[in-house]
């Protein structure tokens, strides 16, 4: 009941969520932006974002394996790593507060894309669906997203479901080219008696909905 349908191959991504103390988050970007080359050098990451706003002090990365066996393998791999253990985390985990991960899967129907050029900041919106699963909620949710993709205002980049973590939950990214075009869009969808009828259809099924503006690291292979 809790779970979507996945694609058709054993790829998931990783969601890892990471409160940095208030202090020191200028001396935690610095260190990814130094270090994190390591890091890369083991699996492969889809972007790193710092929280501009509906968060404070927040990190979020992703990172894409084969599959289960593949993410052990890497995890044991960083494990004996002796300048990833030493020059990243050993400095790094008394700047963090709290630290979360996921295990999701991209829905069937999306491609995870990319931004037409870089420079643009990216919405991630956390939907918290009703049990049941897309037999209750899918095909609707699905609508409100297309409703917003045809606007043209904005970029999908993913649409992703857990598998680990807080059940019905559904993330879904999109880029922007600025937060001002980001308002303007929206407003404009707002308008849009097209997006009106499908998000009206799909928030039956909806609980919660958080929204964050992030802007990609360095290190972000999604900029």
């Amino acid at each position: 009941l809790a779970t979507m349908p996945r694609q058709n191959n054993s790829i998931f991504y990783e969601i890892r969520t990471y409160d940095i103390k208030p202090s020191k988050m200028k001396e935690f970007v610095e260190m990814v932006n130094k270090y994190f080359h390591l890091r890369t050098a083991h699996s492969e990451l889809v972007g790193f974002w710092s929280a501009e706003l509906g968060a404070m002090n927040k990190v979020v990365h992703v990172w894409k394996y084969d599959n289960f066996a593949h993410r052990t393998a890497v995890r044991h791999a960083l494990g004996n790593d002796k300048d990833w253990q030493g020059k990243f985390i050993s400095p790094a985990l008394p700047l963090i507060e709290k630290q979360r991960n996921e295990v999701a899967y991209l829905v069937p129907w999306c491609q995870l894309g990319k931004p037409p050029k870089e420079g643009g900041v990216y919405e991630w919106i956390t939907f918290q669906m009703k049990p049941g699963g897309p037999a209750l909620w899918g095909e609707a949710f699905r609508a409100a997203i297309n409703a917003h993709i045809n606007t043209g205002y904005t970029k999908l980049i993913g649409v992703f479901h857990t598998e680990y973590g807080l059940l019905n939950t559904v993330h879904v990214i999109w880029w922007n080219e600025s937060p001002d075009h980001r308002a303007a869009g929206r407003h404009s969808a707002h308008e849009d008696a097209r997006v009106v009828a499908a998000v009206r259809d799909s928030v039956r099924f909806l609980e919660s909905q958080q929204n964050m503006l992030l802007i990609p690291l360095q290190c972000s292979p999604l900029k």
